[in-house]
């Protein structure tokens, strides 16, 4: 009997360890970053919350810390962390989470009917990745205008163009403020937001007013504050739709948009918000589904010229790469979810964003471990994404516990 209580206490405590060493390592790493961050670059604001380091760079200590989590964890702990999935029952996504070891989840107006239930759900998520090591993105498309996925009783949100036109960057940044705070109220920690196109093309129905202005200037005057209004309340932003949906007429919801420009007028005009973006130390970018068909026949989501040689060696951004939704027609009307999948990690996303369909979040990890387990897709180039997506949730401090 006492062997084997011996035997017990000695397995209770390494899972233990197993569980508290990570969570141990990402405090202390979020309040190192918390100790380094400045304001000095925010418009002013009456806000007290914690403000998350400016830079997406980690001192050395904290990038041993983060390497050692990385590899602390098992290939299929890793693929988890690369996929954002969506549901249209909460029943539907939980059982995932634990074993598939889901990196995040995204929330519509169809998930979202009242304040309370919203709040109930989260917890719910939160509450059922606690028997993971990793916390969970919570994330959201809430821009304003006709994209607002919150209950009407917390109130009205304006659209982006009509933020533009009051050329104000300090309301810009109070926006931002204003939206961050109500989706952490519900528990939120991630806002696809802002929208960085440029309203370019009186055709364009899908991004219209939800584009800041009609002018690289404007878009970066305005929606650099909104970010920044953002992660001021410790909501991580998203700059998008890389590599710019302005100039379109076809909506990537229903099929796939063609933009016939050079890489010189692209850098001239649509990429500018982007780099005042990644100038400003965006954490991530979401990429459309965009053929730029003076650069490649793919869609820019799963394209390397794209993705890689643009986007990380051109304009230098090192932060987490997310591509639009692998539900949308633009993908699903020419690739299989599983093509677009490797396509889109080949091409150097770290995230595959899956927003329709609980059962895809599933396809997509049985994509990436069949591809690890043939030879496709090597561990290497796993790590290199989860290291990214570590060190962003590190940097906003994200915890499961409520």
């Amino acid at each position: 009997m006492k062997s084997t209580r011996s035997v017990v206490i000695t397995v209770t405590i390494l899972v233990a360890t197993l569980i508290l060493v990570p969570v141990y390592i990402i405090n202390n790493i979020h309040n190192a970053n918390i100790h380094r961050s400045s304001n000095t670059n925010l418009p002013p604001t009456n806000s007290s919350s914690l403000q998350p380091t400016s830079s997406p760079d980690t001192v050395p200590e904290q990038e041993d810390e983060i390497q050692k989590m990385v590899d602390s964890m098992q290939v299929n702990e890793k693929l988890g962390q690369m996929i954002i999935g969506g549901y249209d029952n909460i029943n539907e996504i939980l059982p995932i989470i634990i074993e598939n070891k889901l990196g995040g989840v995204i929330l519509f107006k169809k998930n979202i009917s009242s304040v309370s239930q919203t709040k109930k759900d989260i917890i719910s998520l939160k509450e059922r990745n606690l028997q993971n090591k990793i916390p969970i993105f919570i994330s959201v498309d809430q821009e304003g205008g006709g994209v607002s996925r919150l209950p009407t009783v917390m109130g009205g949100f304006e659209s982006a163009l009509s933020i533009g036109h009051r050329d104000d960057p300090t309301y810009a940044f109070n926006t931002g403020v204003k939206i961050a705070k109500a989706i952490k109220n519900l528990g939120f920690n991630l806002d696809f937001a802002p929208v960085l196109d440029i309203f370019s093309n009186r055709k364009n129905t899908v991004i219209a007013d939800r584009a800041f202005g009609t002018t690289p200037d404007r878009v970066s005057k305005i929606g650099i504050p909104v970010l920044k209004g953002l992660r001021s309340e410790t909501i991580i932003p998203t700059a998008k739709h890389f590599p710019g949906h302005g100039d379109t007429e076809i909506d990537s919801h229903v099929g796939l948009p063609v933009v016939n420009k050079s890489l010189d007028q692209l850098n001239n005009f649509e990429f500018k918000p982007f780099i005042e973006a990644i100038n400003n130390n965006i954490e991530m970018i979401m990429i459309a589904h965009i053929k730029l068909s003076k650069v490649d026949d793919m869609p820019s989501s799963l394209s390397y010229k794209v993705v890689t040689d643009i986007l990380r060696k051109q304009l230098g951004f090192n932060g987490v790469i997310i591509t639009d939704d692998m539900t949308m027609s633009a993908i699903t009307q020419n690739y299989t979810i599983s093509g677009a999948t490797m396509k889109a990690v080949n091409a150097g996303c770290d995230i595959v964003l899956v927003a329709q369909g609980a059962k895809n979040s599933v396809v997509v990890l049985n994509t990436l471990k069949s591809a690890y387990q043939k030879g496709q897709l090597t561990e290497q180039r796993i790590n290199e994404s989860v290291y990214r997506i570590l060190s962003l949730k590190i940097k906003y401090g994200l915890k499961d516990q409520t």
